[in-house]
């Protein structure tokens, strides 16, 4: 399985945003098993992006 399109664009736009405030993305991930795009900032901000490019914080 591939990231889809929507999942794409809403990891370049969050991507921008953070690299605006000046955080780092520390981690990336496809989760295969869930579909979903994982993306740690700092050392404490949880991304998940579902397959329609929702963002959901943890």
């Amino acid at each position: 399985m591939q990231p889809t399109i929507e999942q794409l664009k809403a990891f370049y736009r969050l991507c921008v945003r953070v690299s605006n405030l000046l955080q780092t993305v520390e981690l990336t991930r496809y989760d295969t098993r869930s579909q979903r795009i994982i993306v740690l900032i700092g050392e404490t901000i949880q991304v998940e992006i579902l397959d329609n490019g929702e963002e959901l914080i943890r």
